[in-house]
């Protein structure tokens, strides 16, 4: 049975949505399994570590704060620009070699617009360097048949375990695989189980020490990386998300209705049914719903 959740204003349940569920222990065995976590989902951005390890393994030379960009749906912060540019410069290219869409900073405050600001821009700059270290086409690096997306595709059914179900096209352009919640799962525990000088364990180490480099300084996946060191953690659109901890505790989430406001609710209590938890969490747990500028509502989960 999938996980409810209420959004509930004045008392009054106004929304519900439904939300699948996986949690598995340090040893890979189920903790909490709501819905159907066996079937085909669209993981969306939450491959892009599965993406990032694709590269690494023909090639890319990124570390720290670049490899967890490249991993990242970033909110186009100047730190994140920069980074985009650095991991271009580094390849000696521009931005006009980009081929995701041109977009603005999420906060949507800044007149600034181009590709590089698009919150996918991190991916697509180190697809381009892996592409130059390798002497392959730049024109064609988003086509399925490309040699790098082939090498993606393969690592994704590597960690995975599976064979990929479909495949389409995600919102950047690159191309999207669809597995099961289950088989992301077992793939987000591979990286901290890793040897400490394996490509898995280097884009762990990455996204867990810069939490705010793969999304945002004030986005929720930070501020549960910050709260819960350790963690590595996910998220892609139509609110799927996942996560793994340094012992191998991993576990997805996806909401049926693609409402990412429930996302983050699920995801603590995916969190807190591991035994994983922090005092930060508590807001994030059960967001206010605003009246007139004050609370008068929140989300839960039954």
């Amino acid at each position: 049975m999938s996980l409810i959740v209420e959004v509930v204003r004045s008392g009054f349940v106004e929304s519900t949505h439904q939300a699948r569920m996986l949690t598995v222990d340090a040893r890979g065995v189920p903790v909490e399994t709501r819905g159907a976590v066996h079937v085909p989902s669209s993981p969306r951005s939450s491959m892009k570590p599965l993406q990032a390890l694709g590269m690494l393994r023909n090639g890319l030379r990124l570390e720290g704060e670049l490899l967890a960009l490249a991993c990242a749906s970033h909110s186009g912060e100047a730190f994140h620009v920069d980074g985009v540019r650095k991991i271009l410069d580094g390849a000696d290219l521009d931005e006009s070699a980009l081929l995701c869409p041109e977009d603005h900073p999420s906060d949507r405050t800044s007149t600034e617009f181009g590709r590089v600001y698009m919150n996918c821009s991190g991916k697509h700059a180190a697809m381009l360097a892996t592409c130059v270290l390798n002497d392959w086409p730049l024109a064609t690096y988003l086509e399925p048949a490309h040699p790098l997306q082939r090498a993606i595709r393969q690592t994704v059914e590597d960690l995975t375990g599976e064979r990929v179900a479909a495949s389409g096209v995600d919102g950047c352009g690159a191309p999207l695989f669809f597995v099961s919640m289950l088989g992301v799962t077992k793939a987000f525990r591979a990286f901290p189980l890793a040897a400490e000088d394996s490509y898995e364990r280097r884009i762990f180490d990455a996204m867990r020490t810069y939490p705010e480099w793969t999304s945002g300084t004030d986005r929720a996946e930070a501020k549960l990386m910050r709260a819960i060191p350790g963690l590595m953690l996910k998220a892609g659109a139509e609110a799927f998300e996942a996560f793994a901890f340094e012992d191998g505790r991993a576990g997805t989430v996806k909401i049926e209705d693609g409402s990412q406001r429930a996302r983050v609710p699920v995801t603590v209590a995916a969190l807190r049914s591991l035994g994983l938890d922090a005092p930060e969490l508590a807001e994030l747990a059960r967001p206010p719903l605003l009246g007139g500028g004050r609370p008068v509502g929140e989300l839960r989960i039954r």
